[in-house]
């Protein structure tokens, strides 16, 4: 079996890893241009954007291929996984109002913004430590009994660090 389909719950949790890094880098990155300690980063919108997409991708894989997988498996999960999903959601919402933020991103937006990325960092860390909780055993048990037949858990996988 393929290294990457022996530890799905194990490579979650390397993926969420990197997303909060990444968040973390975006939200000092922001600070920096709306404190004026510089000027605006020329990558700022795309470091938002690249961070959004991955999210994004993230969810929408975990969505239609883990959560499935994961509720075949262990129906008992049903609840769980309905309430990740819910989180979803909410978390498509926030990325859409930041990215538009940060499009238009002054200083006089400095509050609207690090509310925003606040309340991301917020529900994503609750999210991603509930979840980790709640189906990283599950999807470690899924990876020991299953062939990866029409399972692509490729957004379990951490993207390349931006830069």
């Amino acid at each position: 079996m393929d290294e990457r389909l022996r530890a799905f719950g194990t490579q979650l949790i390397i993926v969420h890893d990197w997303l909060r890094k990444e968040l973390s880098r975006l939200r000092e990155d922001m600070d920096a241009y709306l404190d004026g300690r510089g000027g605006r980063p020329r990558d700022l919108l795309a470091h938002c954007m690249t961070f959004c997409t991955a999210l994004s991708r993230h969810h929408t894989g975990e969505d239609t291929h883990a959560f499935p997988a994961l509720a075949e498996q262990f129906p008992e999960l049903a609840p769980t996984l309905e309430k990740l999903r819910e989180d979803h959601h909410l978390v498509t919402g926030i990325l859409g109002k930041l990215e538009s933020l940060v499009a238009g991103a002054d200083p006089a937006d400095a509050e609207r913004v690090r509310s925003e990325l606040d309340g991301l960092a917020a529900i994503m860390e609750s999210h991603f430590s509930y979840e980790e909780r709640r189906i990283v055993t599950a999807l470690n048990e899924l990876a020991h009994g299953y062939d990866g037949t029409g399972l692509d858990l490729t957004a379990l996988a951490a993207p390349r660090r931006s830069t």
